[in-house]
C-alpha cells in the first residue's frame, strides 16, 4: 500500500510522534509532513511534536511544528509515527477524536493502535518504512533529507544490527537527491556542544560495571543537570558510549526526571533482549535498544532491572 491512498480524501490531517522525540521520530514526522503538503496542497496538514533539538534545524520547515495544542480541533486523519498512542503526550486528545487513525512504526513492543496499523519490526526505522509507503517519484530533496536523518539516527549511521540490505538500498536512493549527507551525519549525530561532552565525560567517569563486568550503569541526577545547565536532549548518546566498553553485554543509563523518577535507556550487544526488560516497567523498544520510566531510588531501579538482565545472561 501507499500512504496517499489512506489520506487522499481527507481535508485535514494531523501528524505526531512520541514525547522526547529522537532523530527517527523527528525525521519521520517531518518527512511525511513535507510529503503530504506536496501531494495534497488543498488539505490542511499539521504536525504536533515537542520542540526538537536544535541539531535538526537543517530539516526544511521544521519551524512549522506545533507544540501548542488546541484540543477542540478535530482532524479527518491523525497519523501516529514511531510509537503507539500511549506515548503521544499532549497530542493524544486530538488522536482520540480523529475520524481515522493511522499508526506507522517499527518497534517490536508496539501492538499497533488506531484503524490502520502498519508496524514492521524488521525495519531499521520508521523513516525507512515511510520511504516504501511513499511514491518514489514524488520524493524531493527536502523529504529525502528528513528521511535520511531518521534512518541514520536509528541505525547509528548504518552500523547497528538493525541495518538490513533494504536499509542500505533506501539510504543509497535518498542520497541521490544531492544533499550533503556527510555534513548531516557530522552535525546531527556526532557533533556535541562543550557541555554535552562534559556531562558525557562525567557519566562515563562515574559509571560502574557489575554482573561479572558484563553490565555497566551510570546515572545523571537533577542536581548534575542543573550544575552543567543541560536538558534531557543533551544526554543523548551517553548510553551508546557506555555500550562500546569492551566485554560489556548490556548498558544502562538513567537520568532523574522528578522525585524518585528516572528515565532509563538500555542498550545491548544482542546477548540481552532489552525490550523485554523495559516492557516489564511499562516501556519498550527493540531487542538491542529500549527504554522506560521507573519510580524508586536509583539503586532500587538498578536492582529491579538487574533481575531480568541476569536471567538472560545466566548469572545467579
Amino acid at each position: 500500500m501507499k500512504i496517499i491512498d489512506e489520506v487522499k480524501n481527507a481535508a485535514s490531517i494531523a501528524i505526531s510522534g512520541h514525547i522526547r522525540p529522537d532523530g527517527d521520530c523527528v525525521g519521520s514526522v517531518m518527512g511525511l509532513y513535507l510529503y503530504l503538503k506536496k501531494e495534497l496542497p488543498g488539505a490542511e496538514v499539521d504536525v504536533f511534536l515537542e520542540k526538537p533539538a536544535e541539531i535538526f534545524d537543517c530539516i526544511s520547515h521544521i519551524e512549522e511544528i506545533k507544540s501548542e495544542i488546541n484540543t477542540d480541533k478535530m482532524y479527518d486523519v491523525f497519523i501516529v509515527l514511531d510509537c503507539a498512542d500511549d506515548r503521544l503526550g499532549d497530542a493524544r486528545p486530538l488522536y482520540e477524536k480523529a475520524g481515522k487513525r493511522i499508526n506507522i512504526d517499527h518497534h517490536i513492543s508496539n501492538p499497533g493502535c488506531g484503524d490502520v496499523r502498519i508496524v514492521e519490526a524488521d525495519r531499521s526505522s520508521t523513516a525507512e518504512l515511510l520511504y516504501d509507503l511513499m511514491d518514489a517519484d514524488k520524493i524531493d530533496r527536502e523529504i529525502a533529507t528528513a528521511l535520511y536523518i531518521g534512518i541514520i539516527h536509528d541505525t547509528g549511521v548504518l552500523r547497528y544490527s538493525n541495518t538490513s540490505p533494504r536499509t542500505l538500498q533506501v539510504a543509497a536512493e535518498l542520497i541521490k537527491y544531492g544533499f550533503d549527507f556527510s555534513d548531516i551525519i557530522q552535525k546531527t549525530f556526532y557533533e556535541k556542544t562543550y557541555v554535552q561532552t562534559q556531562i558525557m565525560g562525567r557519566a562515563v567517569l562515574e559509571s560502574v560495571r557489575f554482573m561479572n563486568n558484563r553490565c555497566i550503569v551510570s546515572m545523571v541526577s537533577r542536581r548534575m543537570m542543573d550544575f552543567y545547565q543541560v536538558n534531557p536532549k543533551d544526554l543523548e548518546g551517553i548510553v551508546n558510549q557506555l555500550q562500546v566498553v569492551k566485554d560489556v553485554d548490556c548498558a544502562i543509563f538513567m537520568y532523574e526526571t522528578g522525585t524518585l523518577e528516572y528515565k532509563v535507556s538500555l542498550r545491548s550487544n544482542g546477548s540481552v533482549d532489552v525490550a523485554s526488560v523495559a516492557m516489564k516497567f511499562g516501556g519498550g523498544g527493540h531487542i538491542r535498544a529500549a527504554g522506560c520510566t521507573m519510580n524508586g531510588t536509583y539503586h532500587d531501579n538498578i536492582n529491579n532491572l538487574s533481575k531480568g538482565i541476569a536471567e538472560q545472561l545466566n548469572i545467579k
